[in-house]
């Protein structure tokens, strides 16, 4: 095996030379072809979604491994999850975009071993240094100090309430978490504070933290939303290798729903000529579950996403490939992704126009909430910080 750093993508000739000039020229020219790509082999990348690992958008150098002849690849083993520790000072993130639902959120992890190949927060890797692809899924990095630098924030004279997201960008029951449990003491710190929060996941390990949910429910301080993109068990194995199958995440909603927890239901994302022909068939079967409310949002691809996107599709869908590109690009005015607010989560067009009418029909059909279950803000108890003292007023 060897590793190739240039630059810029490498120029044939130039491979050709460095890497085996006595290799028959057929056959270099697949190698040459294959490394151009940037691929990873499909032995190293199992259980991956992303098909490579191309180097950060903020590398001034590409780099890459491949076959050089001696069948080295052969004896590279499988591409395994590493875990970071990050030292943040600060737990909570804030936003004011106004097409999102909540402006204050924690991510207790980066990166994310669920692997889906369509998230949005896979670009974000890339200010860590690493890459979106394989690396999004196997460079993880934990908060060991999120509850503290919680408690400390929440502990501030000049905090206000409001309600926060716990799983914004990468999901807070992602498989590291049975061991880390760094997400159930968020929650053990916000339900002894009496703070509101909204859960979003795609993960049955949700169920673990019922006992925490339910009790902050029943004060009207905690709601939980699980994302399911399709109900094809073998399609969602594909786009979202360790990820909980649609079967568990349904049964999880249906634990939460008898446990008396608020929950809602994420068809996310619809992916056009993919899987929006299951709109109506999720929601029908999420409000059996007992899910109250319903949201969605289409596929999304900015920055490196839309690469790794057709990359999965090409391997995993190359029937289908061309429509769904050409019907997301519909809805973007030709363009693969529009980042305007209001428009980059459901695009604008005719097509665009008939998902959200589908969806609105079958939230009449299937008895689905119109307003949102709205928190309580005003049980909140300031924590005491350590050393210190009870406020005076």
């Amino acid at each position: 095996m060897s590793k190739i750093r240039k630059s810029a993508a490498p120029h044939t000739q130039q491979l050709k030379d460095e890497v085996h000039p006595d290799l028959p020229p057929d056959d270099l020219e697949d190698r040459v072809a294959d490394n151009a790509a940037g691929l990873v082999h499909a032995d190293r990348r199992r259980g991956r979604g992303a098909r490579s690992n191309r180097s950060s958008r903020f590398d001034g150098d590409q780099r890459y491994e491949f076959d050089d002849g001696w069948e080295s690849l052969g004896n590279m083993e499988a591409m395994q999850t590493t875990v970071h520790e990050d030292r943040s000072r600060s737990i909570l993130t804030r936003n004011d975009s106004p097409d999102i639902s909540f402006d204050q959120s924690i991510n207790p992890y980066r990166g994310c071993e669920h692997g889906c190949i369509y998230c949005y927060a896979r670009p974000s890797h890339c200010y860590l240094g690493h890459s979106a692809g394989v690396d999004f899924e196997t460079q993880l990095y934990v908060k060991p100090d999120a509850a503290k630098l919680l408690e400390k924030e929440l502990g501030h004279p000049r905090y206000k309430v409001s309600t926060i997201a716990l799983g914004s960008n990468t999901d807070p029951y992602q498989p590291i978490e049975r061991q880390q449990k760094i997400t159930r003491a968020i929650l053990e710190v916000l339900e002894r504070v009496r703070h509101p929060v909204a859960v979003v996941t795609k993960s049955a390990l949700v169920t673990r933290d019922i006992d925490l949910l339910s009790r902050m429910a029943q004060q009207g301080l905690a709601k939980v939303a699980i994302s399911i993109t399709t109900l094809d068990r073998k399609l969602a194995r594909a786009m979202e290798p360790r990820a909980s199958t649609p079967a568990k995440r349904l049964a999880a909603l249906r634990e939460l729903h008898e446990a008396g927890i608020p929950t809602a239901v994420m068809v996310a994302p619809i992916i056009p000529g993919l899987t929006d022909a299951e709109i109506e068939s999720i929601l029908e079967a999420a409000a059996k579950a007992g899910a109250q409310e319903a949201g969605y949002v289409m596929l999304r691809l900015p920055l490196e996403i839309k690469e790794l996107f057709r990359e999965w599709l090409e391997d995993a869908a190359p029937n289908r490939a061309k429509r769904v590109i050409n019907l997301l690009q519909s809805m973007h005015e030709g363009q693969d992704y529009r980042s305007e607010f209001n428009l980059r989560q459901r695009g604008s067009g005719p097509y665009a126009a008939q998902i959200a009418a589908r969806f609105r029909l079958a939230l009449k059909r299937y008895n689905f909430q119109q307003q949102r279950v709205q928190l309580r803000h005003d049980l909140f108890k300031r924590p005491i910080p350590v050393g210190g003292q009870m406020p005076l007023l």
